[in-house]
């Protein structure tokens, strides 16, 4: 009985890896990332100084002068109690990053700067030293540098504001330093973990007999739609050439769910090249219905009599307009070329595209998975 299942498990990653050679192969650092290995977010909160009078009003954001004083005070200057500073060149912002894996002490990093008070614009202004921590809490950068701010914004003295972009947000090319590396279990681990970035059954199964084929039997498992474990070398100063050979394999992947996506805001519909209509007729027509009202004058039938009097009406009028209903046949098997082109041909906008296809969907003849997001 083992035995059995072994040929037949046998045969099957033989059948996937003959089709995967016979149609077009992708790179596995294209479909799969290594478990473990990612970037790692990091914020900070920091001053933005020498702005053109865009900073924040103190009066409103109390942190802003606070930290101003308390920064002060490091360099050894005291602010007299009671004290009312009103800065308009200074504004207070979070400081963003993300913290490569393998990122080493002294390595650069963009940081993304975006202010938290109410400051006008950035445009200009330079950031303080600011340290950027990580989810533990610990300081991992050091973040500071000239801004770029690719938007701006005027004001007149009515209150009128034009904004182009968004000037309160701005980058640091380079803007940060790594301090520490982030501890990473790479080389200490038993095995290596490949995640699909697109989980399916049939790439795991097919990545897996490739890495098989190509590295020895049993050095890869398939575990579920998404991982596939596979054993590394035993020194661990061979894994990252293991990793580096893994990485430009090339393998077929399974064709993906038919779906169909809708954005219903936008009229955005995606139709995948699975998605299959069985016998269905539809009919498209619109009925456009008209009302307007034209006013006139009622007067009595002696002009300038008491017998009557002089009132202001309006007359409606109502029109039905309908476009010939136009009706397609979609044949067994329909492809997506030909649910494209016949509703192109009956001139459907968008919005009638969405009513057909869930129309199609209501009776059962669209194979596929309709998401409207």
């Amino acid at each position: 009985m083992k035995r059995t299942a072994t040929i037949t498990a046998l045969s099957l990653i033989a059948l996937l890896s003959i089709g995967a050679q016979s149609v077009h192969a992708e790179r596995v650092k294209d479909l799969a990332s290594v478990a473990g290995v990612r970037e790692n977010q990091l914020a900070g909160y920091g001053l933005v100084v020498g702005l053109s009078g865009t900073g924040d009003q103190t009066t409103q954001t109390p942190f802003t002068v606070q930290s101003i004083i308390n920064m002060l005070t490091q360099f050894g200057i005291t602010i007299p109690p009671g004290t009312s500073l009103q800065l308009k060149n200074v504004a207070a912002v979070t400081v963003q990053a993300d913290l490569p894996a393998f990122a080493k002490p002294g390595q650069k990093l963009d940081v993304t700067v975006s202010s938290i008070g109410n400051a006008k614009s950035l445009r200009g202004g330079s950031l303080l030293m600011a340290p950027m921590r990580g989810v533990d809490g610990n300081v991992y950068a050091i973040a500071q540098g000239n801004l770029v701010v690719g938007g701006f914004g005027a004001s007149g003295a009515d209150g009128s504001r034009v904004t182009v972009n968004i000037p309160s947000t701005g980058r640091i090319p380079n803007g940060g330093t790594v301090e520490r590396s982030v501890n990473s279990e790479f080389l200490t681990r038993e095995a290596i973990v490949l995640n699909l970035h697109t989980p399916d059954f049939t790439t795991s199964t097919r990545l897996a007999a490739q890495i098989n084929s190509t590295l020895g039997d049993g050095t890869a498992v398939a575990i579920d739609a998404v991982s596939v474990n596979v054993r590394p070398p035993a020194l661990a100063a061979q894994r990252t050439a293991f990793v580096a050979a893994l990485e430009n394999l090339e393998v077929e992947p399974g064709e993906v769910q038919a779906k169909v996506i809708v954005n219903s805001r936008t009229g955005t519909v995606v139709i995948g090249s699975n998605v299959r209509v069985m016998p269905a007729a539809v009919s498209h027509g619109s009925l456009v219905v008209t009302i307007s009202e034209t006013p006139f004058v009622s007067q009595p039938v002696a002009p300038f009599s008491d017998a009557g009097e002089t009132v202001a009406l309006s007359d409606s009028g109502v029109t039905i307009e309908q476009d010939e209903a136009s009706m397609f046949l979609f044949e067994p098997g329909t492809s997506l070329d030909e649910i494209v082109q016949a509703v192109n041909r009956v001139g459907a906008a968008p919005g009638d595209l969405v009513a057909i296809l869930e129309a199609l969907k209501q009776a059962g003849a669209l194979r596929a998975e309709l998401v409207i997001i």
